[in-house]
């Protein structure tokens, strides 16, 4: 079990190590499980981990090799010493994913004790803040939002940019409830006019609980919040970082009139933010939105609990939603007249300075501090937007501290694969070749993990390190049907190339309750969307002979996923080494529950001597 937190050497030795893990096993981590039978994978094993893995049934599985908290293994069979190795390495070189406060770990059985009393509605977060929020987006955003919170305190600033805002969840719950001042930038058009339409939805419901909580002669002694500012745009990687603060400076109107014409399409519209030229010049990259599907959040009222409110404005704690996070009358839904409430950087120069708000300071009497900077912070920012943020919190002197939880590694950018499949990006842009000068890939971003032999890490390798190993553990204790689905796209794999031996790996997409039907109906409804007749004739006999090796498929999926966390914390560790190489201490702290919400680990720094502080924070 790794330390929660590794000195500078410890991170090296660390990183040193899993590389030489994942070079040894490369043909498992690169492997495709759809190519279990077409390629004969299971062939690739050594005979002795075949005859181990061929006996073991699904709950032996999750016990004896996926589950690392299983104490006194009962095995039926002498297992071969490389196998119990691999497992012992892959276990003890990922990087921790409970929670220090969660008591006990789960996998996938349950959610979360805040959701115990009503399975989708967290009993931590306020009313006012659920709304329109799924169960997991509740679970992180109020985590999320405490730990902003507590960073933002240790640096003394009160000012946040929230980038792959989405809709706006985490925004306003830092915004409204925990009264920061907040700039989100989301590329995607729509999903900042639903964000907006939400942040007056919350205004509306916070003045009706004022005029009920309130009598008329304490209205006028009623506070104004800070109000969430929506920036439309998108976050170019090849842009400096005076010209990302120049878009956080672009007015709304400015934003909005980059969006084409032909009206916004979710995760499709992109704003460059080059403040010279507003037409993006980079490759297309993955840019990020809250509703990215990677497998991959206050009490009644709108409180936190665990959370004093005095300790942010020294106010009752339940005139949080009045003092806090209130206009005085009602609001305005309309965008264009709305007035921001926030702290923005001022358009004088590339100098980062802050112009005075439209609102009352939360403390009258308490003067500005022009360059007390913000926080950074972005929750699931998707491929290389990650990365671009770590670049600007290194470069921007007015960054003064970050959360960072990334997600969808596989469209992360390497030399090898520079335009990875999946990236959407501006339609202008023209994609980067490895020829470039001195391109700034998604990984390797440290000079340590560059200069390792062995340490590229394939897309297929970072595509199944976005699994969730909790989710399947659960599967296989309970023996679910679901199991059979990996085994069904194996066999219909060897179908589409015995007709078609050019098609590989060819987009299937979900089959909707594809481990509830009959093998004969899953390829009917599959084969026509590789362009093959739904009727076409199948080799019954072997595809049942096929069909008999699920467990096979099951045992061979789990050593993929074994190493699943594995190739994640290589990814997280090169990250924090780019930040120790560049005088930065980092950690990395598993803030979510793993099991709800796989992509749970919290990239999190701060400048300026403030390292030992950092782990009060986390």
């Amino acid at each position: 079990m790794l330390p929660a937190t590794l000195t500078d050497e410890q991170q090296k030795h660390l990183a040193k190590n899993v590389v030489s893990l994942l070079s040894i096993y490369k043909h498992i981590s690169d492997s495709y499980i759809i190519e279990f039978f077409s390629e004969n994978l299971w062939e690739t094993l050594p005979v002795s981990w075949q005859e181990t893995l061929s006996k073991l049934k699904p709950p032996q599985i999750a016990d004896l090799l996926l589950d690392k908290t299983v104490e006194n293994r009962k095995y039926q069979s002498v297992w071969p010493l490389s196998l119990l190795a691999f497992r012992a390495s892959a276990h003890v070189l990922a990087y921790p994913r409970v929670p220090p406060d969660q008591p006990e770990p789960h996998t996938g059985i349950g959610k979360p004790e805040e959701f115990k009393t009503n399975q989708s509605q967290s009993s931590l977060l306020g009313h006012i803040f659920r709304k329109h929020v799924k169960p997991k987006k509740q679970h992180e955003i109020r985590r999320l939002g405490m730990m902003v919170k507590n960073l933002c305190q240790l640096t003394n600033c009160d000012d946040v940019v929230d980038v792959g805002s989405g809709q706006g969840h985490l925004t306003r719950f830092l915004s409204f409830g925990l009264g920061l001042s907040v700039t989100a930038v989301e590329a995607d058009a729509n999903l900042v006019s639903m964000a907006r339409k939400f942040d007056g939805q919350l205004r509306l419901t916070l003045e009706k609980e004022r005029l009920r909580k309130t009598n008329d002669s304490k209205l006028s002694q009623v506070v104004a919040g800070p109000s969430p500012n929506h920036v439309v745009g998108w976050v170019n990687p090849e842009a400096s970082w005076e010209d990302f603060i120049g878009q956080l400076n672009r007015r709304d109107d400015e934003s909005e009139s980059q969006v084409p014409a032909g009206g916004p399409c979710k995760k499709r519209q992109w704003i460059s933010m080059s403040a010279s030229d507003h037409q993006p010049t980079s490759k297309a990259r993955c840019v990020h939105s809250t509703e990215c599907g990677c497998p991959g959040c206050a009490t009644e009222d709108g409180m936190v609990l665990g959370h004093k409110v005095t300790d942010c404005h020294n106010y009752p704690l339940e005139a949080l939603q009045v003092l806090d996070c209130l206009s005085v009358s009602a609001p305005s839904t309309d965008v264009h007249t709305q007035t921001p409430l926030v702290k923005r950087p001022c358009r004088c120069d590339q100098g980062v300075c802050y112009a005075e708000s439209n609102s009352s300071h939360p403390n009258p009497g308490e003067s500005e501090n022009v360059d007390s900077g913000f926080v950074l912070t972005g929750l699931h920012a998707c491929g290389d937007l990650s990365a671009t943020l770590l670049r600007h919190f290194v470069n921007c002197p007015s960054v003064l501290g970050m959360t960072s939880v990334a997600c969808c590694y596989m469209k992360i950018t390497t030399k090898e694969n520079p335009s990875p499949p999946g990236v959407i990006g501006p339609p202008s842009i023209t994609p980067r070749t490895s020829t470039a000068s001195q391109p700034d890939y998604g990984y390797p971003m440290s000079e340590w993990v560059k200069g390792l032999p062995a340490h590229q890490l394939s897309y297929k390798a970072r595509e199944g390190a976005c699994h969730a190993i909790e989710d399947y553990v659960s599967r296989l204790r309970e023996e679910s049907e679901l199991l059979k689905t990996h085994c069904y796209r194996a066999v219909l794999e060897t179908v589409i190339r015995a007709e078609r031996p050019d098609l590989r790996r060819a987009g299937i997409q979900t089959i909707k309750k594809a481990h509830t039907l009959p093998f004969t109906e899953y390829a009917r409804l599959g084969l026509p969307r590789v362009g093959l007749p739904a009727d076409l004739p199948l080799d019954q006999a072997r595809v049942e002979a096929m069909l008999q090796h699920q467990g096979r498929v099951v045992a061979y999926f789990s050593l993929v996923l074994l190493l699943a966390p594995v190739v994640e914390t290589l990814v997280l560790l090169d990250r924090m080494l780019f930040l120790q190489e560049r005088g930065i201490r980092s950690q990395l702290v598993p803030l979510f529950d793993p099991a709800f919400s796989p992509r749970n680990l919290v990239l999190v720094a701060t400048k300026e001597g403030l390292n030992e502080e950092l782990k009060d924070c986390c």
